[in-house]
């Protein structure tokens, strides 16, 4: 594929992925995030799953997973930072974003099972701030760096599709050489 349409192609798709307030990652996160917490913490203690309200009971505490729990927004950037990068092969990108968001999901739901180990504590507030304000920043970035370096990227998201469009922006335009005709 050429660069051009690539890069077309590439800031649709994270655009079209953003539309509907991150619809996309709210639909296919939550029950999976939803799910592997409500599995996991089943294991310490009783796990009442209230499934359409995206809400479960551990040991008396009442977990609901709202939006900013299932970090949409988190996957959002992780996919436009992948998205981004303009010289990398479709399976490697796949292979990208699917280590990204398997990455994020784990580190998601380990969070939220802490979490609900420790609802009802006087623990539960300072830990839930310092993962709110610090701790999933961390992650991102983190699984960010982790990404670049598995995968070997050697380009700067959106950076180097800007220098590539300046560049082409500056080249001269050429003119056309045409042969006089011998009449």
């Amino acid at each position: 594929m050429n660069k051009p349409l690539s890069l077309v192609i590439r800031y649709a798709l994270i655009l079209l992925a953003g539309l509907g307030n991150l619809f996309i990652f709210y639909k296919i996160f939550s029950p999976i995030t939803f799910y592997l917490s409500s599995s996991i913490l089943s294991l310490f203690g009783e796990v009442v799953n209230l499934y359409s309200l995206r809400v479960f009971i551990f040991n008396q505490a009442v977990v609901e997973l709202i939006n900013a729990c299932i970090a949409g927004s988190a996957y959002y950037l992780l996919f436009i930072l992948a998205l981004a990068i303009p010289s990398i092969v479709l399976r490697k990108r796949i292979y990208l974003l699917a280590f990204s968001f398997g990455s994020l999901l784990i580190l998601n739901v380990l969070r939220i099972v802490l979490m609900s180990l420790i609802a009802g504590t006087v623990y539960f507030e300072p830990v839930h701030m310092i993962f709110w304000y610090l701790v999933s920043l961390v992650f991102v970035v983190g699984i960010w760096f982790s990404a670049v370096k598995l995968f070997s990227i050697k380009e700067i998201p959106i950076y180097s599709d800007l220098v590539y469009l300046m560049d082409q922006i500056k080249k001269p335009k050429r003119k056309p050489k045409y042969k006089k005709s011998s009449n």
